[in-house]
């Protein structure tokens, strides 16, 4: 059996959200011709960047979380605005948020941000320690912020062991330990 692409009969928006925006598609499903109102999530892509300092360490960003009311361990990353390059977003968030820049960004892969709600796409960068010099910090209101650097080996024991939470920092580290 070939699957069909279901059809988009209309588009209702929904509440602005400030990262998101929600609207409501009304999607024709090709099997049965039944009408599903589907909730989409319209954002801007993001960017994440594995960034190593000293050959032996990867910078990571502690916060606190709304969603899961927890604070997650994740490398530093954020939304790219508005005609930016996603590589100029990655140095600008890597500079923001850790006061860490680099020019030298090398691409590791693309992904969905959440395929199943979401229309946008996250980036993921890796730089190295040559390239990196410290700076101030420039947090949004929003953010607070903890910068942690931890061993690279612990880091991959951490990933494969289950302990990040956020799902562009463990695909990010994915691509970035299968390129090593």
């Amino acid at each position: 059996m070939e699957l069909k692409k279901w059809k988009c009969l209309k588009s209702q928006p929904g509440p602005d959200l400030k990262l998101f925006k929600a609207r409501i598609d009304f999607m024709r499903n090709p099997r049965n011709g039944v009408e599903a109102p589907r909730v989409v999530l319209e954002s801007k892509d993001a960017v994440n960047v594995v960034a190593v300092v000293d050959a032996a360490q990867i910078i990571f960003v502690r916060q606190f979380r709304f969603g899961t009311q927890t604070f997650t361990l994740e490398i530093p990353g954020g939304l790219i605005d508005a005609g930016e390059d996603p590589k100029d977003a990655g140095i600008r968030e890597l500079r923001e948020e850790t006061g860490y820049t680099s020019e030298a960004l090398i691409p590791l892969g693309k992904i969905a941000s959440n395929p199943v709600y979401m229309n946008a796409f996250v980036y993921h960068y890796q730089t190295t320690c040559w390239s990196l010099q410290k700076s101030e910090t420039n947090l949004d209101d929003g953010e607070d912020i903890e910068i942690v650097l931890l061993p690279i080996d612990q880091v991959k024991q951490m990933l494969y062991s289950g302990k990040f939470e956020h799902p562009h920092t463990i695909s990010a580290l994915m691509y970035y330990f299968h390129s090593q």
